[in-house]
């Protein structure tokens, strides 16, 4: 029976990952997030942190799905002592857009409001230990109509429902 349940599960993955024509979608083809100044899992640069410049690192953006209207990113650290603490929320992000250089917003994007109570990148700034911080990119379906500066809850809220694709990279820092 176990055997049984396993072939449908990987029979329903393969559907997932197949196109109406057939062709299998790879590895190559899934949306992607990295940044040129860190790996996955691997430690933020001071320069981008508190304890630096403060700066947003370089992210570079590849496999955006056909159909995206707007892509939109949540820099968030699940570590912190008070619960999820959010560095950066940016959305209506042209889905043109293939990276986002040090220090930069890409043009027409909307930032939103951090934990910070400021609404541009706040970089790493944990109290004690090694903190992880997510950088979640999605590809969404619309532009969305946001007024004033969203916060991640209010941008989440937005996004639902608009989700085409997602994902992540993870950074590393401790003080």
């Amino acid at each position: 029976m176990q055997h049984l349940i396993s072939f449908v599960a990987l029979a329903a993955i393969l559907l997932t990952f197949s196109g109406a024509a057939g062709k299998e979608v790879t590895k190559m083809d899934v949306m992607t997030i990295e940044s040129p100044a860190f790996r996955d899992n691997g430690t933020i640069p001071k320069q981008y942190t508190c304890d630096g410049k403060d700066i947003n690192p370089p992210l570079v953006f590849r496999n955006v799905p056909p159909g995206t209207r707007s892509l939109a990113l949540i820099v968030d650290d699940p570590d912190a002592p008070a619960g999820i603490w959010v560095h950066w929320v940016v959305c209506n992000i042209d889905p043109g857009t293939r990276e986002i250089k040090e220090n930069t917003v890409p043009p027409g994007a909307l930032q939103g409001k951090n934990d910070f109570r400021r609404t541009n990148y706040g970089g790493p700034c944990p109290p004690s230990g090694t903190h992880r911080y997510f950088f979640k990119l999605y590809a969404l379906d619309t532009v969305l109509a946001i007024d004033g500066n969203p916060t991640k809850q209010g941008l989440e809220k937005a996004m639902k429902g608009h989700i085409l694709a997602e994902a992540q990279t993870v950074g590393l820092y401790k003080r």
